[in-house]
C-alpha cells in the first residue's frame, strides 16, 4: 500500500489536472471563452434540443419517385444486358408508361432468351416465392415487366434505411452532435437537431435529394416544341430557370454521361469571375466516363442537372480529362457549401418532403437546465454530507475523488464536443452515485478487515484489493448495458448511454486510483496506529 512510486503519483495527478482543465470552458460564459487566445483549448459541451432548443422535422417518402427510379434503373439494366448478348438482341424503344416497362423484341425467335434475361434481373422477396418484378410476354414479341408490391415495399425499406444514414451524415458530418434521425412508421423519418434555429434551412439541407447528373443536350428540337412540352424520342424536357433563351425549359437526353455516384469529393469554391461554385473531383470510373463523353461530343452542349432541374448548360469546348469539374449557377456561398456537403454525404435514394416542422426555443431549455442543476447540486450535497458523517477523513478523500470525477466527465465530453441532454444529466447524477458506491465498498471493506483484527496497513491494503474486484465486476456489467443502449438506441437514449459510459470509467479510475493515492500519501506521512473510519 505504501509502495506508491513518485512517477505514479505524478502520472495520476497530471491526468486528473489535464482532463479537468478541459471542463473549464463549459463552466464559463461563452463570451468569456471567445475572448481567449486561439491556442488555448476552448471546446465546450453542446446542449441538446431539450436544453438549448433546436429544430424538429418530420419527412415523408415519395413512393411515386421511388417507383420512377426503379423503372429508370431497370430500363438501363435491360438495355445493357441485351446489348451484351451475343448475338445482340435487337429491341424497339423501351416504354415506361403506366408504371410498367415494356419493349418489342425484333426477332421473334429471340423472345424466350430476352424474357430469360429480363427474369434474371429480378430478385426473390421473402420466403413466399414472390419476386421484385413480374415478367410476361404479350402479343408473341412484347415483354412487359411490372414491379410487384412486395418488391416496392422491400425497395422502400432499403431506401429509407439508406436515407436515414445520408441525412445523419449531412447534418452531422463530424459525428459529434447528438442529432436524432429515426424512422417513424413505414414512410416517414423524424429528425431532431439541437441548436439549429432555422428549420427552413434544415429542411432544404435534408430534403434536397442531391441527385446530380451530367447529360447531353438534345439538338434536334426547336423552341416551339419546348414550349409545348414535346420531346423527341430518347429525350426528356426539364426546367431550366437560367435559360438564356428565356424559354425556361431544355431538352436533354434521358441517359446520363456521369452521375453524382461517381464523385469522390465536392467542396465549395469560386469561378474565375469570383462567383460561388462547387468543385468536383470524380473517382476513377467517373473520370474515365466524363473524359470519354467530352472527347466524343466536343462542341456540343451538356446539361448539369440537380434534382431534375438544369443548373447550367455549357458547351464542351475541349475534352475534360483531369477527373475534375466545376458546377456553377445561381449559388450563394452558403448554398454552394450546403450542396457540397450533400454531395459528399451521398444522394438520397428517395425524395423526401416535409410534412411537419417546428423549432424549440431556448427558454424551455433554460428551465430544464435550472431544475437539472438544482437536482444535481442537491444530490451531490446529500452524498457529501453522508460520506463526511459516515467515514470522516476517508469521506473527505472520497469527496475529492467525486469532484475530480465530475470534472473529468465534463472534460471528456467537451473534448469530443459531445451533446448534453436531460437524459444525459440523469446519467451524470447516476454516475455520481456509482462513484460513491465504489468508495462505500472500499471503506466498508476496510472496516470489516479492522474488525477481524488486522493491522492498520493490512486492513487498508486488503480493503482496496478485495473491494476493487467487486467494483470492476459491477461496473463491467454497467458498461455492457450502456454499450447496448448506445448501439441500439437513438437520441436521448444514446445521450444517456454516452454519459453513463464515461462516468463509469472515470468513477472507477477515481475510486480505485485517486482516493488510494491520497490515502497512501497520508498513511506514509502520518503512520497512524488506528483508523477512525
Amino acid at each position: 500500500m505504501l509502495d506508491f512510486p513518485r512517477w505514479k503519483v505524478w502520472s495520476i495527478s497530471l491526468i486528473c489536472l489535464l482532463v479537468s482543465l478541459l471542463a473549464v470552458p463549459s463552466l464559463l460564459p461563452e463570451r468569456t471563452v471567445n475572448q481567449w487566445p486561439g491556442w488555448v483549448p476552448s471546446a465546450r459541451i453542446n446542449l441538446g434540443l431539450d436544453l438549448a432548443g433546436g429544430s424538429y422535422l418530420l419527412m415523408e417518402a415519395d413512393i411515386a419517385d421511388l417507383a420512377r427510379q426503379q423503372l429508370e434503373a431497370m430500363e438501363e439494366t435491360i438495355r445493357t444486358e441485351l446489348r451484351r448478348e451475343s448475338p445482340r438482341i435487337a429491341i424497339g424503344e423501351i416504354s415506361t408508361q403506366g408504371g410498367q416497362l415494356s419493349f418489342m423484341v425484333s426477332d421473334v425467335s429471340r423472345v424466350d432468351r430476352a424474357r430469360e434475361i429480363a427474369y434474371n434481373q429480378t430478385e426473390p422477396v421473402g420466403f413466399g416465392g414472390s419476386r421484385t418484378w413480374t415478367v410476361n410476354v404479350l402479343d408473341s414479341n412484347r415483354i412487359v415487366m411490372t414491379p410487384t408490391p412486395a418488391g416496392l415495399d422491400q425497395a422502400l425499406d432499403t431506401a429509407l434505411d439508406t436515407a436515414r444514414e445520408v441525412i445523419r451524415r449531412r447534418i452531422d458530418p463530424s459525428g459529434t452532435r447528438e442529432v436524432s434521425v429515426i424512422r417513424k412508421g413505414e414512410r416517414r423519418i423524424e429528425i431532431q437537431v439541437p441548436g439549429e434555429q432555422d428549420p427552413e434551412r434544415l429542411k432544404v439541407m435534408v430534403g434536397k435529394t442531391a441527385r446530380l447528373e451530367f447529360r447531353l443536350v438534345s439538338d434536334d428540337i426547336n423552341p416551339e416544341m419546348l414550349r409545348q412540352g414535346r420531346a423527341p424520342a430518347g429525350s426528356v424536357i426539364l426546367p431550366y430557370p437560367d435559360d438564356p433563351a428565356g424559354v425556361g425549359r431544355i431538352a436533354v437526353q434521358r441517359r446520363s454521361m456521369v452521375t453524382g455516384e461517381q464523385i469522390n469529393t465536392a467542396k465549395q469554391g469560386f469561378t474565375q469571375a469570383g462567383a460561388p461554385a462547387v468543385d468536383l473531383n470524380f473517382n476513377t470510373q467517373g473520370a474515365r466516363r466524363f473524359g470519354t463523353a467530352t472527347q466524343q461530343n466536343s462542341g456540343k452542349l451538356f446539361a448539369i442537372i440537380l434534382d431534375d432541374v438544369v443548373i447550367s448548360a455549357p458547351r464542351i469546348d475541349q475534352p475534360i480529362l483531369g477527373g475534375q469539374a466545376q458546377i456553377y449557377g445561381s449559388f450563394t456561398v452558403e448554398s454552394a457549401n450546403d450542396l457540397a456537403v450533400q454531395l459528399n454525404a451521398g444522394r438520397l435514394p428517395i425524395e423526401l418532403s416535409g410534412i411537419q416542422e417546428s423549432s424549440v426555443g431556448p427558454e424551455l431549455g433554460a428551465d430544464s437546465i435550472y431544475w437539472g442543476t438544482i437536482a444535481s447540486i442537491g444530490a451531490v450535497v446529500a452524498v457529501v454530507l453522508f460520506m463526511l458523517v459516515t467515514y470522516g477523513r476517508f469521506g473527505v478523500y472520497a469527496m475529492i475523488g467525486l469532484v475530480i470525477n465530475a470534472l473529468m466527465i465534463l472534460g471528456i465530453m467537451a473534448l469530443f464536443n459531445a451533446t448534453l441532454t436531460l437524459p444525459g444529466i440523469a446519467g451524470f447524477v447516476l454516475t455520481i452515485g456509482a462513484a460513491v458506491d465504489a468508495n462505500v465498498l472500499i471503506n466498508e471493506r476496510i472496516r470489516e478487515e479492522q474488525r477481524k483484527g488486522r493491522k492498520t496497513l493490512d486492513a487498508i491494503e486488503t480493503g482496496y484489493r478485495e473491494a476493487s474486484t467487486a467494483i470492476f465486476d459491477a461496473n463491467i456489467t454497467n458498461v455492457i448495458a450502456a454499450v447496448i443502449m448506445y448501439l441500439f438506441g437513438s437520441g436521448p437514449i444514446s445521450g444517456f448511454a454516452v454519459v453513463l459510459m464515461i462516468g463509469i470509467i472515470t468513477s472507477v479510475f477515481t475510486a480505485v486510483n485517486v482516493t488510494r493515492m491520497l490515502v497512501a500519501l497520508w498513511v506514509r506521512k502520518a503512520r497512524p496506529r488506528l483508523l477512525n473510519i
